[in-house]
């Protein structure tokens, strides 16, 4: 019995390692890609003027309808906008006429002018029913919402460019930081070293004056000696010096002497 477990374990494990290892692979073109990429916008393979709809819901008098899509290309519907309808599997030489009411996520919601064109009015019309839309103005909202789309993308593509300029900035902002402050301390640095040399060449400019002053106030003194000795003195009598003997009580003659010219 036990035996028989460990083999049935063992089966078991074989088999869903098979089934694990084979994938589902897309059956791929050439190309390698299923549908050519529209980049969620217009398809020009596909006609956005037909698609259809299931009525989920009716009003009492059997003429608003709520019609559920698997396309929710019906979001830009808006309130008046004309669409025709016929009923699926049913040719009618003329399509039903509605205007729509209101927009919902895949459901829209109509207002059926008449039957009479594609459906009988003695007939009751049930809820499930398949419709047949066709309305050009919602290709025109089709094409207009990916041209405005495609603006759009083109803003992201800026935003995203802007923001990962201040992503890359403020991820590296601590490593921006210490660069920029080491090149500012180099300068610092620097500027002090200047200021240093500037101020010890001052320093020793100012020591040398000094020496020189105190040189040339040496040698003034001893010009100034040099001067006051080789000074000559002046030998004539002026008038009054005879005046000047006589007050001194010097003996001096006693009249004065003529003047020389």
């Amino acid at each position: 019995m036990i035996l028989s477990v460990q083999k049935i374990i063992l089966i078991l494990c074989f088999i869903s390692t098979n089934v694990f290892a084979t994938l589902a692979l897309p059956n791929l073109n050439n190309d390698g890609v299923v549908d050519p990429d529209s980049n969620d916008g217009m398809n020009p393979n596909i006609d956005y003027q037909n698609f259809t709809g299931r009525v989920s819901d009716k009003d009492e008098t059997g003429r608003v309808l709520k019609v559920k899509v698997e396309n929710n290309n019906v979001k830009f519907f808006k309130a008046g906008d004309e669409v025709d309808f016929t009923i699926n599997r049913k040719n009618t030489e003329l399509p039903c006429r509605a205007n729509v009411r209101s927009v919902e996520d895949f459901h829209f919601v109509i207002y059926v002018k008449n039957f009479e064109n594609c459906y009988s009015s003695k007939k009751y019309f049930p809820r499930g029913m398949i419709l047949n839309f066709n309305s050009k103005i919602l290709a025109q909202r089709v094409f207009e919402a990916t041209k405005y789309r495609e603006i759009l993308l083109l803003k992201k593509d800026s935003f995203l460019k802007q923001l990962n300029g201040l992503n890359n900035f403020l991820w590296g902002y601590d490593q921006e930081k210490i660069r920029v402050a080491a090149i500012y301390d180099e300068k610092i640095n620097e500027l002090r070293r200047q200021k240093r040399l500037a101020v010890d060449g001052l320093l020793k400019v100012k020591q040398e004056k000094i020496l020189l002053q105190a040189e040339l106030q040496s040698k003034l003194n001893t010009l100034d000696s040099s001067l006051d000795f080789y000074k000559v003195e002046r030998q004539e009598y002026l008038t009054d010096r005879w005046n000047l003997d006589h007050d001194l009580g010097i003996p001096v003659s006693q009249r004065p002497l003529e003047y020389k010219d």
